[in-house]
């Protein structure tokens, strides 16, 4: 029988592609956001709802996730998170109302855990000078489908407000949101193929007693003479373990003393990473855009704009992860992402916003909107006092139809020192502590934990997410953008000082090395 050849990099860009899959689902919804709000009448906490679903369905997914994959290994959960992609897609595009459509994307969310799962396997494959850079991968996956999504987005757009027959035919201008989410379903079927031309994980191998099998799958990734050095280290990780432990066994292993240091430092990098609020830019990047007045085309435009600065900073950022190393990475990473975030809260805090008569001439004239007249020639120093002010007299679902039209007239505000900050937020966030969480999650855990450590960082890390996204309109409205930066530059700080204390260095470690490391440290 011939010898099989396995690619790590093949295995990696075919693991990963979940990555690009959640990076779509996350990034179209951000262009369906007014659409949906019209059609169904939305209020804030049901956009928040709706667009936070995942994020609230990955939670209960990451519970379950490490066990299963410590069950039936870490490719059969991969198959069955890629057909769960594919039913979502499909339910969310023929949702027939709001209820729908927020289960079809709660459904969807439970294979958010593909980020967690692929860093994993990937983590277990990857030989360590390589580790970095392939685990990196699957966040330059992730925005690479934010990116995807935003043109998509701003494309579908442009061509809705095209009169050319076949748009007519096709629904593409009365569904335009329908469409946008339908893209999702041919990847989500191209990863479910693809899924089942990869190997086992060989740790996972090992963890269940398959010795010889994982000796095959380390030889066809060309390990060569060091395969059995190889598995004498997996195997002395795994001494005195039950592979066949119940989840509650297996989730007390967190708390032994060996992996004390690593639970340490994964909790405070998970939680400190989404609590900078990049999620909340991401996910509502045209609505975020429009707080600028610039309109609804310039915001998907601004939001393909993000997509791509992204995509060119998380390539460095893989460039640099395995040569500068995590922890230069992370530490001066944060350091530049906060001070991003206060350039965005000084811009936002000096904005101003007035009514002019001719402008609320116009809205009475072509949207038959009345009673603003009381407003004109009022200055208001913050965007949630100005809106309090027009939903008091608009009511919530025609502010938020003219939200873009308004503050694009009434708004003066300083663009280009936000635009700054946004987008050096962006490309601190993504060159830096972006790929560097993932990178961290696969190299910090012993063999034994890793199938329930890692989906239970994530879960921190995703429940953090969840609250940043199910708030932010509300907190959009009740509080303002400036308010918001605010908070989120003063986590970043908090977050630098204490990644300074303790992020280790762990480039060029195995992770058996990388467990000694841990343990000296904590002794």
């Amino acid at each position: 029988m011939p010898q099989k050849f396995h690619s790590v990099y093949y295995c990696a860009i075919v693991v990963s592609f979940g990555a690009f899959i959640l990076g779509l689902d996350a990034a179209l919804i951000s262009g369906t956001i007014k659409f949906v709000s019209a059609d169904f009448s939305l209020s804030d906490m049901q956009i928040g709802m709706m667009v936070s679903a995942p994020g609230l369905a990955v939670l209960f997914a990451l519970m379950f996730t490490g066990y299963i994959c410590n069950r039936i290994g870490r490719k059969k959960t991969l198959i069955g998170i890629s057909f769960i992609y594919i039913f979502s897609a499909i339910a969310s595009t023929f949702a027939p109302n709001y209820e729908t459509l927020v289960i079809a994307r709660f459904v969807g969310g439970l294979a958010f855990t593909s980020l967690s799962v692929a860093a994993m396997y990937i983590g277990e494959i990857a030989p360590p000078a390589l580790r970095g850079r392939l685990v990196a991968m699957v966040q330059i996956s992730i925005v690479v489908g934010f990116s995807a999504a935003y043109f998509i987005n701003y494309g579908l757009l442009q061509l809705s407000q095209s009169s050319a027959q076949w748009v007519v035919a096709v629904g593409l201008n009365e569904n335009t949101w329908r469409w946008m989410l339908g893209v999702e379903i041919i990847p989500a079927l191209v990863w479910f193929s693809l899924l089942f031309t990869i190997p086992k994980s060989p740790r996972w191998l090992v963890l269940r007693g398959h010795v010889n099998e994982a000796k095959e799958v380390l030889h066809a990734f060309g390990k060569g003479d060091k395969v059995d050095e190889e598995l004498v280290q997996i195997q002395d990780s795994l001494k005195g373990i039950d592979e066949n432990a119940s989840f509650f066994k297996s989730f007390k292993y967190l708390f032994e003393k060996r992996v004390r240091m690593a639970v340490v430092i994964a909790f405070i990098f998970g939680v400190v990473q989404q609590v900078t609020g990049i999620n909340a830019i991401l996910f509502y990047a045209p609505t975020v855009f429009e707080q600028l007045g610039v309109g609804t085309d310039a915001a998907f435009l601004n939001a393909v704009v993000v997509g791509v600065t992204g995509m060119v900073f998380t390539v460095l950022g893989i460039l640099l992860i395995d040569r500068a190393g995590r922890r230069p990475l992370a530490i001066w990473g944060l350091a530049w992402v906060t001070v991003s975030l206060f350039i965005c809260y000084y811009g936002f805090d000096q904005a101003t916003y007035s009514l002019s008569a001719d402008f609320v001439a116009q809205l009475a004239r072509e949207h038959q909107v009345n009673g603003l007249e009381g407003l004109v020639g009022q200055v208001f120093n913050s965007d949630f006092e100005f809106k309090a002010a027009l939903i008091n007299v608009l009511g919530e679902g025609t502010f938020r139809q003219l939200e873009g039209d308004i503050l694009q007239s009434a708004a003066t505000i300083p663009v280009a020192i936000i635009m700054t900050g946004i987008i050096s937020f962006i490309m601190a966030f993504h060159m830096t502590i972006g790929p560097v969480l993932w990178v961290l999650f696969s190299e910090l855990f012993p063999t034994h934990v890793r199938g329930i450590a890692i989906p239970t960082f994530a879960f921190i890390s995703s429940m953090v997410s969840y609250f940043v996204q199910q708030f932010f309109p509300w907190l959009l409205t009740n509080l303002g953008a400036s308010q918001i930066f605010l908070f989120y530059g003063i986590s970043g700080l908090i977050g630098y000082l204490l990644m300074f204390k303790f992020m280790p260095e762990t480039k060029n470690k195995t992770i058996e090395e990388i467990e000694l490391m841990l343990n000296k440290g904590a002794a």
